[in-house]
C-alpha cells in the first residue's frame, strides 16, 4: 500500500484509547455533531461547525475511518462496550434538547460542508493526458461533480473506506470475472476480494463516484447471497441475449453486398450530375463513398440493427447536405427506378433516405405515388417528429371554427377567447382559443398548449420559473383566460368565474399569475363535481362514504384561495393533490367509470366489482338504487358504440340488473363486434366469411345460467349440437380479431409509408451529413475495444430496451445510441474500479481535432488500445458482466436514500449525462436545458412544397419561439423542431445536441418505469422470490395465453384455453 494510504491507516491504539474514541463517536452520531479535531492536511479545506467538547484524541493522532455500522476501527471487549454505552448515555442526557432530526435546510447545509478529499500526490510526468487535465480544464485536479458524496465521516477518504469495506465484505465489490469477461463461476469462491487499482498507470487520476454516503440516508447493503443471486440471474440472461441477438457473419455479408449495390447507384447519379449539369468532366466517381457508421461499425450491432451509411462526395460542386442540393432527390429517384424502396425524409434533424432492399409491391407503389406528388408540387412532406401534446383535437388552432358552438356568456362586447400578443417590434398578432365538439378536455388542453407556443409563450414549471419574464406571464395569463372563457359548457364557465384564481380580476390587489396546467386541473375538477351534484344517487353514496364531503370541501377551499398567484407552481401542485383525493374515492370512480380501448371485458368487470366491494353495496339493505345505477354506469362506460347500444337494448328487453349476467353478455357482444368489424374491413378470407357470420349469430343467442360443482354460477351460451361445436372449433383456428389492425387503437406515430419490420430485405438509412456521426462511431468503437465486457453489456441493454419497447426516438422514447451512452457513462464514471477510461481525456497529448466546427479529439489509437487491454493495463476491474448489469440497473432505477450505488443514483430531473466531462454529469441548469424549446431551421428552398423564407439566414437555427414574430407561418421554408429536455444526454462532440431530445413525457415515464421494473425483478431474484421475466417482450402481454380462444371457452363454458 502506498505511503499515502499508510498515513490513513493508523494501527489501533490501546484498549482505553479505543474505548474513548468509540464512545465519543457514538455520542457524535446521536448529537449530529462533527468529529474531534484531526489532522486535515490530507484533505481539502472545508467549513464545518465547531466540534462539541469531547475527550482528546489518542496520542499520536490515531485516525478514525468512519462511523459506518460494522466497520469499527478495532474489536471491542465486553468491558469496552459497557464503558462506551455509559458514555453514550451521559452524552445523550447532556444533549437531550439538541437531539432532533435536522430540517431540510440544515441537511442541505450539512451536505454542502462535506468536502471531497483531494489527492495531493504529484502527477506523473508523461505525455499521456490524465482524466483531470483534459481540454479546457483550468487546473490538473478537477473538482468532483455535484452529485458525488464523501463517506459518512466528513473527513473520510474514499479509497481508504473502500479498502476497509472490502476487507469486511469482500463480495461487496462484485463478483470477480475472468479478464476476458465471457464466463461466470456460479460459486462463492469466484467472488474474490477487492482488486487494488494500479495507481501507477496512465489512467491514475479520475474524478469518480465514491461508493458510499451518509449512513443515515442509505439503506443497508445487500447480503452476499442476494448479490450473488442477482448477478447470476443477469449473467445468465446476458448470455442468452447475446446468443439470440448478436449478428452473425452472414448477416454482415448480406448488408455489405447491398451497400456495394447502392454505392454504385450513388456514384453513377452524382457523377452524371457533375459531368452534365455542373460541367465538371474531371469529377472522379470513386470519390463518392457510402461509409458505414453506427452499430455495425462500432461493434454494437444486433441481428435487428439497420445499416447506417454516410454519403461522402468531397469533390462535388455543391455538397449533398448543402441547402438546395438536388443530389438527395436525384438519388431517391434512382433507387425507386431500380426497384428499391426509397423515401427521402427532409424534416428530420439531418436529411436522410430510408431504404429497403425488397419492398412489398403495395409499398413500392405508394412510394412512387408519393414521389409523383412531390414532383407535381402536391406533397406536404410527412412530419417525422411527433409532439406528444399535439395529438388529437383540431390541428389548426387559429381557425375560428364552430364559433356558434356556444355563445359568449359575457354581456359585454369583449370576447376573451380571442387575444392579441405584441412582438418586440410592437406589432400585434391575433390568437383564438375555443372548445368545440371535437375536443374533450384533454384535446382542448393540448390545443391550448399549441396556441401558447405559437404565441411565443410557455407554461411555467419549476425548472423555468426563475427565467419567467413579465412578457411570459402576460402571454400565459391571456391563454389561461381564453382557455376558461372558451369552454363549451356554460355552467362550468359560470361556476369557475366565481373563484378568485379564475376571475381574471387585475384590480383585486393580489398576484394574479397562474399556470395553464393548474387551470386545466381546476376545469377538470369542476366538471367532475358538476356531474356529482347532478347524480341521482349522490346522496345515497354520501351516506356510505362520509369522507366524500371532506374531500370536496378541501377542493373548494383550495379553489377559493386568494394568494394563488404568489407561487403558481405550488398552487398547481395543491390543486392536483386535492383533485387526486377526489378521483380516488370509490363513489367518484364509479361516477367516472369507463372502459378503455385496450381494456378487456374481464378487466373492466373486475374493476367494477372492486368498486362495488369498496362501496359495501351488498351489505346494505337500501342500496337497490346504487346497484341499478352501477349497471347503468357499467353499460354507459362500454368503449365501443355498437356494443354499448346492443347492451342497452338487451338490458331493457330482459330487465336484467345482475352485474354478473351483464358482464357475460358484454363479453359475447364484444367478441361479436370485433368479428363484425374485421369482416367489414375484409380482414378474413372469403372462405371463412360464412363461418364468421354464423358464429356472430351464435354469440347473440340468449344466455343460460349454470352452476358448477363448487356452487359458483355463470352465464353461458351453451353448445347444443354437433354443428355448433364444429363451428366453434373452426372459429378457434382464426386469427384473433382484437389483434388485427382495424380493431386496434390508432397509433399516433404510425406512418402510412413506414417500412415493414420483416420481409423487406436489408434496410438502411443514408445520411447526407454524417461527418460527426462517423466520428461518434469511431469513439464508440474505441470504447468497445477497451474491455470485452463493454460490448456484451451494450448488446444486452439494447436487447432489453428493444423487447421492452423503449428504444424508438420516433415513438417518444430513446434511441439505441442514447442507451449506448448511458452504459458508457456507467462504465466510465460509476463502476468502481472503472471499466473504461475516458477516451476524451487520456492518450498522447494532441491539439484539437476539428470537424464541422466541433472538437472531436479523443484517443483513437485502436492498435494501442487493444494491446493495453490484452495486457490488463487499462483497468483493474474484475467484476462479472452480471454484477456490472446489476449496478447499471440500480443506478438508473434508484435515486436518493433507497440507492446503494455510488452517488445515490442518477437524478433524472437535474442531471445531464455528459460522457466527455470529468465525472460524467452536468446539471440542466448549467447547460441551459431547463425547459422545452421550439427551434426553426431552414429548409431546402428548392422543395416545391414550401416557399422561400422572407427572413431566413444562413444559420441552420433561426430562432426559438420566444417571439411570435419569429414563429413560422405556413408556406415558409423553415421547419419547427421541438427540443425537449425531460431526459438529457449530451452528445460527446456536438455539445448543444441533446441525444434524448425526442423523449416525450410519456416516453420518460415508460423508460423510468422499465428501469424500476427491472430493479424489482433483480431484487426479487436476489431474495429467491418469484419474479417476472426481465426480457419478456412487451408486446406479449398475454403471457403465452391465447386470449381469443380463452374468451370463446368462457362464453360457452368450455375448459380453459391451453397455452400456445
Amino acid at each position: 500500500m502506498s505511503s499515502y494510504a499508510d498515513s490513513q491507516h493508523a494501527p489501533p491504539r490501546s484498549s482505553n484509547q479505543a474505548t474513548g474514541l468509540e464512545g465519543q463517536l457514538r455520542s457524535m452520531i446521536l448529537n449530529n455533531s462533527p468529529g474531534p479535531s484531526e489532522d486535515r492536511s490530507h484533505y481539502a479545506p472545508m467549513t464545518a461547525p465547531a466540534p462539541a467538547p469531547a475527550p482528546a484524541p489518542a496520542p499520536g493522532g490515531g485516525h478514525v475511518v468512519g462511523h459506518h455500522s460494522g466497520y469499527s476501527s478495532s474489536p471491542l471487549t465486553s468491558a469496552e462496550q459497557v464503558m462506551g454505552a455509559e458514555e453514550v448515555n451521559a452524552a445523550a442526557q447532556r444533549n437531550a434538547a439538541a437531539r432532533k432530526r435536522p430540517n431540510q435546510a440544515q441537511r442541505r447545509q450539512m451536505s454542502s460542508q462535506l468536502s471531497i478529499p483531494v489527492d495531493t500526490r504529484p502527477a506523473q510526468q508523461s505525455n499521456w493526458r490524465g482524466f483531470d487535465n483534459g481540454l479546457n480544464q483550468a487546473s490538473q485536479h478537477t473538482p468532483f461533480p455535484r452529485h458525488q458524496h464523501t463517506m459518512s465521516h466528513p473527513n473520510g477518504n474514499a479509497d481508504h473506506f473502500r479498502a476497509r469495506q472490502h476487507t469486511q465484505n469482500s463480495w461487496n465489490d462484485g463478483p470477480s470475472a475472468p479478464r476476458n469477461g465471457n464466463s461466470f463461476q456460479h460459486n462463492t469462491s469466484s467472488y474474490t476480494g477487492y482488486q487494488q487499482q494500479n495507481r501507477g498507470g496512465p489512467f491514475e487520476h479520475r474524478p469518480r463516484h465514491s461508493p458510499g454516503m451518509s449512513q443515515g440516508y442509505r439503506r443497508q447493503p445487500f447480503t452476499q447471497e442476494e448479490v450473488i443471486n442477482q448477478s447470476v440471474l443477469l449473467e445468465e440472461l446476458s448470455f442468452q441475449a447475446l446468443m439470440s441477438s448478436e449478428i452473425d457473419r452472414s448477416g454482415i455479408a448480406e448488408k455489405e453486398s447491398f451497400r456495394q449495390r447502392i454505392e454504385s447507384i450513388c456514384r453513377q447519379v452524382i457523377s452524371d450530375h457533375e459531368w452534365h449539369t455542373n460541367a465538371n468532366p474531371e469529377f472522379p466517381p470513386p470519390s463518392v463513398e457510402l461509409k458505414c457508421f453506427g452499430s455495425l461499425s462500432s461493434g454494437f450491432a444486433t441481428k435487428s440493427s439497420d445499416m447506417d451509411l454516410g454519403l461522402l462526395s468531397p469533390f462535388s460542386g455543391l455538397q449533398p447536405d448543402a441547402p438546395g442540393s438536388p443530389i438527395p432527390r436525384l438519388i431517391e429517384k434512382a433507387f425507386l427506378d431500380a426497384g428499391i424502396g426509397a423515401r427521402l425524409l427532409s424534416r428530420t434533424r439531418v436529411p436522410i433516405i430510408k431504404l429497403c432492399e425488397s419492398p412489398p409491391e403495395n409499398l413500392l407503389r405508394d412510394l412512387l405515388t408519393q414521389r409523383e406528388k412531390w414532383e407535381n408540387g402536391l406533397d406536404q412532406d410527412h412530419t417525422e417528429s411527433h409532439d406528444e401534446d399535439e395529438q388529437g383535437g383540431d390541428q389548426n388552432s387559429e381557425v375560428k371554427d364552430d364559433e356558434s358552438a356556444h355563445p359568449i356568456d359575457d354581456h359585454s362586447s369583449i370576447d376573451f377567447t380571442s387575444f392579441q400578443v405584441p412582438d418586440e417590434e410592437g406589432q400585434s398578432h391575433d390568437f383564438h382559443l375555443r372548445q368545440t365538439s371535437k375536443h374533450n378536455l384533454a384535446a382542448y388542453y393540448g390545443l391550448a398548449k399549441r396556441v401558447l407556443r405559437k404565441a411565443g409563450g410557455r407554461d411555467v414549471t419549476m425548472s423555468n420559473a426563475r427565467d419567467f419574464s413579465p412578457h411570459d406571464w402576460t402571454v400565459l395569463n391571456l391563454v389561461c383566460q381564453a382557455f376558461v372563457h372558451g369552454l363549451a359548457d356554460a355552467n362550468v364557465r359560470k361556476s369557475l368565474s366565481k373563484y378568485p384564481s379564475l376571475a381574471f380580476d387585475l384590480e383585486s390587489g393580489f398576484p394574479h399569475n397562474r399556470s395553464l396546467l393548474g387551470v386545466s386541473v381546476q376545469v377538470e375538477g369542476e366538471q367532475i363535481l358538476h356531474q356529482w351534484q347532478n347524480w341521482s344517487i349522490a346522496g345515497d353514496l354520501l351516506a356510505l362514504e362520509p369522507f366524500i364531503e371532506q374531500c370536496i370541501g378541501y377542493w373548494y377551499e383550495v379553489q377559493r384561495k386568494q394568494n394563488f398567484g404568489q407561487d403558481p407552481i405550488s398552487y398547481t401542485k395543491e390543486l392536483q393533490l386535492a383533485l387526486d383525493k377526489i378521483k380516488k374515492l370509490p363513489p367518484l370512480q364509479l361516477l367516472l367509470l369507463e372502459q378503455s380501448q385496450q381494456e378487456s371485458v374481464t378487466q373492466y368487470y373486475q374493476r367494477t366489482r372492486i368498486l362495488i366491494k369498496h362501496l359495501k353495496v351488498s351489505a346494505e339493505n337500501n342500496t337497490d338504487n346504487i346497484r341499478r345505477e352501477t349497471v347503468n354506469k357499467y353499460i354507459d362506460g362500454i368503449c365501443y358504440e355498437d356494443v354499448r347500444s346492443g347492451m342497452k337494448s338487451w338490458q331493457v328487453a330482459t330487465d336484467t340488473w345482475d352485474l354478473d349476467a351483464i358482464s357475460y353478455k358484454h363479453k359475447s357482444l364484444h367478441l361479436a363486434g370485433e368479428l363484425a368489424r374485421a369482416l367489414n374491413k375484409k380482414l378474413y378470407d372469403d372462405a371463412v366469411v360464412q363461418d364468421v357470420n354464423h358464429y356472430i349469430e351464435v354469440l347473440r343467442r340468449p344466455l343460460q345460467q349454470t352452476t358448477n360443482a363448487a356452487g359458483k354460477r355463470s352465464f353461458i351460451i351453451p353448445i347444443t349440437d354437433d354443428e355448433t361445436a364444429q363451428l366453434v372449433a373452426r372459429i378457434k383456428t382464426l386469427p384473433d380479431p382484437h389483434k388485427m389492425a382495424p380493431n386496434q387503437p390508432r397509433d399516433k406515430y404510425r406512418d402510412p409509408l413506414e417500412f415493414p419490420k420483416d420481409g423487406a430485405g436489408v434496410q438502411c438509412d443514408i445520411n447526407f451529413s454524417a461527418h460527426l456521426a462517423l466520428e461518434n462511431t469511431a469513439l464508440l468503437r474505441c470504447y468497445s475495444l477497451t474491455d470485452p465486457r463493454v460490448r456484451a453489456l451494450v448488446l444486452f441493454i439494447k436487447h432489453w430496451a428493444k423487447v421492452r419497447g423503449i428504444n424508438s426516438g420516433y415513438r417518444g422514447t430513446l434511441s439505441s445510441y442514447g442507451y449506448v451512452l448511458m452504459v458508457l457513462h456507467y462504465l466510465v464514471n460509476v463502476a468502481s474500479p472503472f471499466v473504461c477510461p475516458n477516451l476524451q481525456h487520456v492518450g498522447p497529448a494532441e491539439g484539437p481535432r476539428i470537424c464541422k466546427g466541433y472538437n472531436v479529439q479523443f484517443w483513437r489509437d485502436e492498435k494501442m488500445i487493444v494491446q493495453l487491454a490484452q495486457e490488463n493495463r487499462i483497468n483493474q476491474n474484475r467484476q462479472t458482466i452480471g454484477y456490472l448489469l446489476r449496478g447499471f440497473f440500480e443506478y438508473y432505477a434508484q435515486n436518493g436514500s433507497l440507492s446503494t450505488v455510488p452517488g445515490r443514483g442518477f437524478d433524472w430531473g437535474r442531471d445531464v449525462l455528459s460522457l466527455r466531462s470529468p465525472g460524467g454529469l452536468l446539471t440542466k441548469q448549467e447547460k441551459g436545458w431547463t425547459g422545452a424549446k421550439t427551434v426553426y431551421q431552414v429548409q431546402d428552398p428548392n422543395e416545391p412544397s414550401v416557399k422561400p423564407p422572407t427572413n431566413a439566414t444562413d444559420s441552420p437555427q433561426l430562432s426559438t419561439a420566444s417571439n411570435p414574430a419569429n414563429a413560422p407561418t405556413k408556406g415558409t421554408a423553415v421547419k419547427e423542431v421541438r427540443l425537449r429536455y425531460l431526459f438529457a444526454v449530451e452528445d460527446p462532440f456536438e455539445l448543444e445536441h441533446n441525444v434524448a431530445r425526442t423523449v416525450t413525457h410519456n416516453g420518460i415515464v415508460s423508460i423510468r418505469d422499465e428501469f424500476r421494473r427491472a430493479w424489482r425483478i433483480i431484487q426479487a431474484a436476489g431474495q429467491g422470490l418469484p419474479h417476472d421475466n426481465l426480457l419478456q417482450d412487451v408486446n406479449d402481454v398475454d403471457g403465452g395465453i391465447n386470449k381469443f380462444i380463452q374468451s370463446i371457452d368462457d362464453i360457452h363454458g368450455l375448459e380453459k384455453a391451453a397455452n400456445v
